[in-house]
Parts: C-alpha cells; structure tokens; sequence
C-alpha cells in the first residue's frame, strides 16, 4: 500500500481542519490513498477538543486581541496553542484496519514521531495515553478519532514555546495541573528549541523522515475533489 505524503504547508486553523476532514472522507469514499501530512498555522490558534467547553478553556476576549483564531478540532482531548512558527502538526488519514485498539495505535504513530525526534538526535518516550516526553516533559500531544472505517490522528510537537503567551489565553485551573503533577503552568512541557539547535524546516524534515520510515510513499497534492469539499468544510469550522 503507497502512502500519500502532503507537506510541509501553512493555512490557517479553518482550512487546516478542514483538510484533514476531507481528506477522511475522500478516503472513505476510496478517492485517494492513506495520507500523512505535517502542516504549520498562520495565524496562531487555539484548536479545542470535539467535547471541551470554549468558555471554560480559552480566553476568547485575549485571543481576539491577539489575532488568535479559534478552532474546535473533530477529536478529542484538551485546548493546544498553536503558535505561528512554534510548532509543527502532523496527520495520519488512514484505514481503521491497519491499526489496533486505541492505546496500541496512539503507541505505534507516536513512535514515529518518536523516530523523527531521534533524527534530531533527541530522545523522548511515549507516555499513555497519547503524550510524547523529553526528559520527563511534554513535548507532543495527538488526538484521534474514528470514522466510516477510517481513523484520524493529529497531533502536536513544539518546536519554540512562549509559555507566557500560551498561558495567557488558555485557561489552566489548579486542579488541572495537580492532576499531572506540576504546581505551575508550563513546567511539564518542553520544546525542540529547548534540546536542538534544528531550525523548523529542519524539524519538518525530521518528522516527515520519521512518519514514512518503512512506508512505500510518494510526495502527493490535494485532490480537486478534496479541495472543493474543503471550501464547504471551512465554513463549518469558521462557525
């Protein structure tokens, strides 16, 4: 089975969701291969969980202020900041079938997330249920969902965090943080910047390496179908 391979590209949250919604459904439909993407986000933005409240989450008023858009992502899990320039997202888009239960599928992409970051000569280690760590911090998240037989993950890996900012729009109770351990905002996360001298292309270059290695792949475009179903999604996701 051949891979399609779309990256790196920049949009904003909108079509970013968007595209990963209708690359699901082209899929579904058998329009267009399994998909690995990596993406960035301009401008910055929150993306929320599919069941998250946005009023308990995300300063809206801040995040206005700031020019931070706001997304609520098909998948679970909790509110990321994605920083323009900060960080860069991947996608896997692919049949149900080629992976196990939740947990063992989560430990499989995120290990090769894992094989990107060891490029960077970077160790990290999985954390379940969905959390990549460097030195005992978080340095990637994912989310995933499944659909009409296809699964979706997307997730996160920092590459420069402003931890002011982030935690100036989120909203990150006491209770939260107790529960992973930590007594202030940011001192469980960490970043590429924080372990590499890479530049953010070359982090690119890294993941990609990592989410194809020993895939038959090819570099691949959008359909126009894929496109077009896209223009409809956003609307959606802008609302």
């Amino acid at each position: 089975m051949r891979w399609r391979l779309i990256c790196p590209e920049t949009r904003d949250a909108y079509w970013n969701m968007a595209l990963d919604e209708a690359a699901s459904e082209a899929l579904a439909s058998g329009l267009v291969p399994p998909t690995i993407r990596l993406y960035l986000w301009r401008p910055g933005a929150v993306s929320i969980g599919y069941f998250q409240s946005l009023a308990q989450e995300v300063d809206r008023a801040r995040c206005g202020a700031l020019g931070i858009d706001i997304v609520r992502r098909r998948t679970g899990g909790g509110a990321v900041y994605h920083a323009d320039g900060g960080e860069v997202t991947y996608s896997v888009i692919a049949p149900e079938g080629l992976f196990p239960g939740i947990t063992e599928s989560y430990r499989l992409i995120c290990g090769w997330v894992l094989e990107g970051l060891a490029r960077l000569g970077i160790e990290g280690e999985f954390r379940p249920v969905n959390d990549v760590l460097v030195g005992g911090r978080k340095i990637s998240g994912s989310a995933q969902t499944r659909r009409g037989g296809v699964l979706l993950q997307h997730g996160t890996v920092l590459y420069r965090l402003d931890k002011e900012k982030m935690f100036f729009i989120l909203r990150v109770g006491k209770e939260k943080l107790a529960g992973k351990g930590i007594e202030r905002a940011g001192e469980g996360v960490t970043s590429v910047s924080e372990h590499s001298g890479a530049t953010l292309g070359e982090l690119c270059e890294a993941l990609r390496d990592g989410l194809t290695k020993g895939k038959d792949w090819a570099p691949g475009s959008w359909t126009a179908w894929e496109l077009e179903r896209a223009e409809v999604l956003v609307q959606k996701y802008r609302d």
